[in-house]
Order: structure tokens, then sequence, then C-alpha cells
């Protein structure tokens, strides 16, 4: 849960109380800044593909908006699926407040498009496309400017290695959760696919965009080795690699 919401509004008693897990009265008194400070963090929740990333961040979002905050959606431009918005596979979508481009700062993007004292919280879809300098700015608008940065995205590409801005993510988030998804066999899947042409490919470029360029399919450990091969950290050899089964 986002400790904003279960601290709810009640001033620097309500935080400590929320910080000692005691319950805490609901007040509709917003946090002062300092309090924002306090609980706020760099979230990082990753999944393989179709583990409803996009939809929990778009559920999570509109819960701020029923309680009269101000979210604020990010994507970078990277991610050129469904152009200028957000879009789950459940058929939700729903326009992007700021599409950030990789050599630009987060934090000037942001204030850009609203003054940080007017913003509740920060959701950044397709967080793996993030550069790593720009992970490093949400961290800082999260502790310093108190406001909660919530990354949702995949840890690793379809050759099982890590994207830049999710490595990032996994080196300095303050909490990190994983969103669980099955494999066609019905095992949990952890690895991503690539599918072109009807086959499952292990090399090409780190990005293609689903639908564009390849498609993809989560895959447990035992399907992803049947269906695309070892897997293989970077810079291996290929004489080294191991095994199948």
């Amino acid at each position: 849960m986002d400790p904003r919401l279960h601290a709810s509004r009640t001033g620097a008693d309500g935080a400590a109380r929320a910080r000692a897990g005691a319950p805490v009265p609901f007040s509709h008194t917003r946090l002062t800044r300092n309090e924002r400070t306090e609980v706020a963090k760099l979230y990082f929740r990753y999944g393989a593909m179709n583990s409803s990333k996009t939809a929990l961040l778009l559920t999570a979002a509109y819960n701020y908006e029923e309680r009269a905050q101000h979210p604020v959606i990010v994507k970078p431009g990277t991610d050129t699926k469904a152009g200028e918005a957000v879009s789950s596979r459940i058929g939700v979508e729903r326009a992007v407040d700021v599409l950030l481009p990789a050599d630009a700062s987060l934090e000037a993007e942001l204030r850009a498009h609203r003054p940080f004292d007017q913003i509740d919280a920060i959701f950044i879809d397709e967080a793996q496309f993030l550069t790593p300098a720009q992970v490093d700015e949400a961290f800082v608008i999260a502790v310093q400017h108190g406001i909660p940065v919530l990354c949702y995205g995949l840890r690793g590409d379809f050759m099982t290695r890590s994207f830049p801005g999710s490595l990032r993510l996994l080196e300095i988030a303050h909490s990190i959760e994983e969103l669980k998804t099955i494999c066609r066999c019905g095992s949990k899947a952890i690895f991503n696919g690539r599918v072109v042409g009807g086959v499952f490919v292990s090399h090409g470029e780190q990005v293609a965009i689903d639908g564009q360029q390849a498609d993809y399919e989560s895959l447990c450990g035992r399907c992803y080795l049947e269906k695309v091969g070892p897997v293989q950290a970077a810079g291996v050899p290929e004489q080294e690699r191991p095994a199948l089964f």
C-alpha cells in the first residue's frame, strides 16, 4: 500500500502512528511538505509481459483522483505503443501527462507540466525505458520533494538481460515488488520471449516495441529454455553456454 494512503491526512502525529503500525483515524487534512518527505518513496513494480502492470498503474492513479489528489502519468518516449497514451491489454487507456524524451530531465519535464506542490504522486509506465540518470532524478524527487514515484516496468529483456533503467531501479528503489503472471504451461512466468514471424528469437536489438516490430510471450524458466534457447550473460562466449537438461 502507498504510505501516503496509510498515513492518512492527520499531521505529524498521524505520520508517527503510521510508522509505528498503529491505526490512524481518517482526516481530510493534507500532509505538509515535511510530512510527505517522511513517507514518500521510489517504488519499482516489475513483472513479465502480461502481468497487468499498466492496468494496476491506471487503477492506482484513479484511486488518487477519487480522493481529490493530483497524480501525474509519465511515459518514456521510447515506448511508441499507443502514442501519447498508456494502454492496458484489458482495453483501459489514458493520455499521459508527460511524454519523456530519453535525453530530457525528468524533473524539468515534470516542473514544466505542474509545480511540485501540486503533484501528489508520479506514475511512470514502461519504466525500463528510463535512463539511469532519470531514475536517479526519480529517487531525488521522492526523497527531497516528498512525492511518491511509482515505476512499473519489465525487469529484463527477451535475452534475459536487464534494461539500464530497470537495473538502476533495482539498485536504488526503496520498495521492489514483483507482479506475477503465468506461462502458457501454467507455471509462474519470469521471462519475456520475443516472437518474430511466428518464431522465438534469441538475438537482436534490445528494444523492439510490442505489436510493432515484434510480439512477446511471457515464459517460465523451463519453457524459455525449450522455446528460446540457453540463457547467457552478456559477454559470455558461445562455448561456455550451459547444456540444456
